[in-house]
Formats: structure tokens, sequence, C-alpha cells
């Protein structure tokens, strides 16, 4: 029997079940193939999103640097506007020392000439602008005696034996010590009380006994 003669005694419904199933085949492939690109679809869109969040967080992060940097700019800025000079503070310093000692070791009860009255006058009123300048550039003197010794400000040079006054109290100025705004621009150096030996070994007895 050829071929035609097999398909014209096939029977219809085997034809149609064919078919069918033929048909089920391409929409189950169809079905498959539309999961698969919505499923890398749902890939990429995830995949951008991190992405997206990622760059987010990398420019958040960048922004922060460059605030952080900028501020760190000003304020290097303000400190070199503020602390430029400091050096050149600090070496003025001394000659006002120098001429500072030099008016208070002046007798105050010599009789003078009215041309020396006039020099002294002058110089003290030089001191005194000199000091109007560094204050208005920052520059401030360092309180000292009768504060408690502090090792920030001050530079013990002596003890000196004082039974009146407590232990650690700055008795006596040997040089004067100044800050430039919240910079230590000189230390001052002090004389510091002490108690005497004596009157430390009383100190001592009186709390043994009680």
């Amino acid at each position: 029997m050829d071929q035609k003669e097999e398909k014209q005694n096939s029977n219809p419904e085997d034809l149609d079940n064919n078919d069918h199933n033929n048909n089920n085949e391409v929409e189950e492939s169809s079905d498959a193939d539309i999961k698969n690109e919505i499923s890398e679809d749902d890939n990429e869109s995830e995949n951008l999103l991190k992405e997206i969040e990622s760059l987010k967080e990398e420019k958040i992060r960048l922004l922060a640097e460059m605030e952080n940097l900028r501020k760190r700019f000003e304020r290097e800025k303000i400190e070199t506007i503020k602390f430029g000079s400091i050096n050149l503070a600090r070496d003025v310093l001394s000659p006002a020392d120098n001429l500072e000692r030099a008016l208070d070791a002046l007798p105050d009860e010599e009789d003078y000439s009215q041309n020396i009255k006039n020099l002294i006058d002058g110089l003290k009123m030089v001191l005194k602008e000199f000091k109007n300048i560094l204050e208005k550039h920052g520059v401030k003197k360092i309180e000292t005696v009768n504060k408690k010794f502090d090792h920030n400000f001050h530079q013990a040079m002596m003890e000196v034996e004082k039974n009146d006054i407590d232990e650690g109290i700055v008795v006596q100025e040997v040089q004067s010590g100044y800050t430039m705004y919240d910079r230590l621009l000189r230390a001052a150096m002090v004389g510091v009380s002490k108690k005497a030996k004596e009157n430390k070994e009383d100190s001592k007895s009186e709390e043994g006994d009680n």
C-alpha cells in the first residue's frame, strides 16, 4: 500500500489529535519562552535597580567627602589667617619684655629732670600701644599671680615657701606668658608656693594625733 492510500485510510480523529497535540506543544513552547523572557527582564530590572542604588550610595558618599573637604579647607583657611603671624608675635615679645623690665627697674622716688620724665612717659606710652596692638591681634597676657598653677599655661621656675598660702599657688612671675586666641604663645615663667618643711611635719603630726 502506497503512502497516498495510507493517508486516505487514516482516521480523521487521529489527524485531529495530532494537530491538537502539535498546537499544545507550540503553545507550551511559547509560554515557556515568554516566561523565560519575563524572568530575564525581571533579573535585568533587579540588576539595574541594584546598580542605581549603588550609584546613589556612591554619590552620597562623594558629596559627604566633598563637604568634609570644604569644611576642612575653610577651617585651615581661618587658622591660617588667625595664626599666620604667630611666629612674628612670639619674636616681638622679647623686646617688649626688655622694655617693661627697664621701666620697672627705674626707682619711683628718683628726682628726674623733665627731659628724663618725658622720655619715661614716652616709653610707657610705647609699651601700652604695643600691648594694645597685640591684643588687637588676639594676643593676651596670661594671668599668673594668686592663680593656681596650671601646667598648660605656667612653667614653674622655682618654689617659694609660703605657710600662709596653699601649695601650688603662683606667688611670683618671672616672665610674662601669652596666648594667641586659643593657643599658647609663650608659657609664663613663675614661682610656685610650697609649705615649709617644719610646717609640713607639724601638719603630719596633727593628722596622726587625730
